[in-house]
Formats: structure tokens, sequence, C-alpha cells
């Protein structure tokens, strides 16, 4: 293991670990820190057109954004802003961030890069990696790509890009198997995807899959915390989600399938699409997330270089920058993870470093913003929450996952 990745596992310890190793809370920890060193999203489950316009970003702004699996830093760049940074504690999604900004600049054509992160499931890719992406990969990331898995077995990461690399990682795997526990209850999944209108597609929640969270496999599976890792949902975040719920994951489950399923239409939602099919439409017209249509695909190819991707935490990361340098956070839904310490000590970094006017967004497990009553008072006071922008932007976030989007705004 490189001295990079065992000082990212590290950090992600730090921002994971609460409770006593050999405590029953320590060793689920433990296991979710052990799960979530390798990749986790093949695609970012926070919708980027709700980001974009509560960013409201300019020219002139420095957008410092957790990566993730990168959708969302690429699809950012359509908005013409001077300076992407993208921090991540998981080297896989570090490595598969710079991944697409070498491939937006230099794939030959949209349809190659479409094959490779829309389809993502043709032995074309693997030929295409070792042509024209390899030799301008860092090193860290080509050693990512073209290392094997656990034990160094198997074949090259790289090779998931010819078998369908949405079925792979934690949230691949996750879905996969809530595709197959449907199954066995006599559901396909896919069905939902024959919808042509907001009634049928509501018409097939209720017939099909409401039922489903009544069954007592699905009601006992989603009782435990390690349930929810193919989410990225660490035991305290899970714990948030449980007393929302009376203890009943389930229930909340079961409303935001829903919301996934009949709040928006399926010819506009991209994450219904990979919920229920496990790959985007058969179309490359369908829809996409911004950084893969057709469309954007020359103003991402030729701002790809503003983006820097590091692998380090987004706190250690504001430390060393000056004050008032930056305009646009984006924090994910990593706060669900932190305990006051580490939420005091990011709110000081970021109230430092943001200039007048800069914006902040993050999503939450549960509706209400997490920060009242845990970051320090004389911190909030220099940010103005706009609540009614964030209501408006949770009920129009397609990935429909999440209790509550959320915009702060730099006051002074």
């Amino acid at each position: 293991m490189s001295v990079d990745s065992q000082r990212g596992g590290e950090l992600l310890k730090r921002a994971v670990h609460r409770n006593g190793a050999l405590s029953r809370d320590g060793m689920l920890e433990h296991l979710f820190t052990w799960a979530f060193k390798g990749l986790v999203y093949p695609q970012i489950w926070e919708d980027p057109e709700v980001d974009l316009e509560a960013l409201a970003i300019g020219s002139d702004c420095h957008v410092v954004a957790i990566a993730s699996g990168g959708c969302n830093i690429l699809s950012y760049l359509t908005a013409d802003p001077g300076r992407i940074t993208a921090v991540d504690l998981n080297r896989a999604h570090v490595a598969l961030s710079r991944l697409k900004l070498v491939a937006a600049q230099h794939l030959p054509s949209w349809p190659a890069f479409y094959r490779f992160f829309g389809e993502a499931d043709d032995k074309a890719n693997v030929a295409a990696y070792w042509r024209f992406l390899a030799p301008r990969l860092d090193a860290a990331s080509r050693a990512y790509w073209e290392g094997r898995g656990l034990l160094g077995l198997g074949r090259r990461r790289v090779t998931l890009f010819a078998r369908n690399f949405y079925r792979h990682g934690l949230l691949g795997h996750f879905l996969s198997a809530g595709y197959w526990a449907a199954r066995l209850y006599g559901v396909d999944l896919r069905q939902a995807l024959r919808a042509r209108t907001l009634a049928e597609q509501r018409r097939f929640f209720d017939s099909a899959l409401a039922p489903l969270f009544d069954k007592k496999l699905v009601r006992w599976a989603t009782s435990s915390r390690m349930s929810l890792y193919g989410l990225g949902i660490p035991p305290a975040q899970y714990d948030t989600l449980a007393a929302a719920a009376d203890g009943h994951v389930a229930t909340v489950l079961r409303a935001r399938v829903e919301r996934l399923a009949c709040g928006f239409s399926l010819a506009d939602n991209y994450f219904a699409w990979q919920a229920f099919g496990r790959a985007y439409a058969d179309d490359a017209d369908g829809p996409l997330p911004p950084y893969l249509r057709r469309d954007h695909f020359e103003a991402v190819r030729t701002r790809a270089d503003r983006v820097e991707v590091l692998h380090r935490s987004l706190t250690d990361y504001l430390e060393s920058r000056p004050a008032r340098s930056i305009d646009r956070y984006v924090l994910l839904d990593a706060q669900d993870w932190m305990t006051d310490d580490q939420l005091n000590t990011l709110w000081q970094q970021i109230t430092r470093t943001a200039r007048p006017g800069a914006r902040v967004i993050f999503r939450t497990a549960a509706a209400p913003s997490l920060l009242p009553g845990r970051v320090a008072p004389d911190t909030l006071a220099c940010w103005h929450y706009d609540d009614a922008t964030s209501q408006a932007l949770t009920a129009r976030d397609r990935s429909a996952i999440y209790g509550g989007f959320h915009l702060y705004i730099r006051q002074g």
C-alpha cells in the first residue's frame, strides 16, 4: 500500500470512527472504513442541476467540492467556473475523477467518451484506455486502474468499463442486491422503466414496489446498520435515518424509493434508470448527467484543465488556503458523518476562507439542517440560511435519496 493510500485511510478513520475499536459500534465503524477504501460510487447520487442552480457559479468562481465519483465536478464545468478543486479521502474516487478528466481531454470524440462512461460496457473501452488515457494519467491513478482487486487477484480494474461499470462498487452491488431481492418476490425492477407517464409510474410503485418494504426479509435486512453501507452510509448516519422513522429504516427507504419512482418523469431522471435498470437509458439521447451529454462535451473538454483533484480531506485543504479566497463549497452529505468537533473545525475554515457572498451547499439524511445547535453560534452568525431555496431544491432533487438540500450564503 502506498503512503498516499495509508494517509487517506487514516483520514477516513478520523472522519468515521467515534467509538472504541472493541465495542460493537466501533467494529461496525471499522468494517465501514474497510469497505469504503474501494470504489463506492460509480455514479454520484446528488443532482448536479440542483447544485448548479444553488451555486450560481460565475466565471471568476473558485469552487471547492468533494469529488465522489466525479460526475458533478465535470458537470459544474458547464457553468464556466474559473477553477475547481475536488478533494476526496477515497483513492478510488480520486482515480475515477482524474480518469474522467483525462478522458474528456484526450478521447477522440464524444461517442468514444459516451461509450466509456455512458455505456461503460464495451471491450473497446479497455483498448481506448491503453491507447489514449494511460500515457496521460498520473502515476497513482494508473496504479489504481491497472491494479487488480483483493489480494492482487482477478482482472485489472480498468476492465470494469467492459463489464458494465455501474454494476460495480459498493453502490452497484447494493443496487444489484436490491434487484435480486425483488426478483425473489416476483418483481422485475426493470419493468418500472416501461412506464410512459407519471400515472403509470405510480401504479407500478403501488402494485409492485411498495409491498416489498413490508416483507419480513426486507425489514430484517434493513434493520442492520451494515445494510446501507452500499449507499455509503456509515453507522452514525444510519442512526439518524432510523431516529427519523421510529427505528424502522425500511420506512425511510420506502418513502425515498417512492419519490424516485413517482416524483419525476423517467424521461428526465437518469437516477431512476440507474436504480431500476443499473444502466443509463439505451438511447444516448435519454436522460444523462450534464457532463455526458453531447451538447456539453466541447465545454467539458476545453475546461477540464481547470480542475485539480486531490487525495486529502476538505478541512485539511481549506487550512492550506488564504483567507477570503474561495467562492463555492460543495460538501455532499459528508457532515452527517462528523462529530461536533469536526463540524466546528470545518466551518471555522469555511468561514475563514469564504469570500463575501460565498455559497455552501450540502445534503442531509434527515430533513433539517444539522448545523444549528452543533456549530458555534458566532460562526453560524456569519451565514444566511436560504430556507426557501433549500426547500424548493430539496423537492426538485431527482436523486430522491436525501431528506434535505441546504444552501448557506456568506454575509458581510
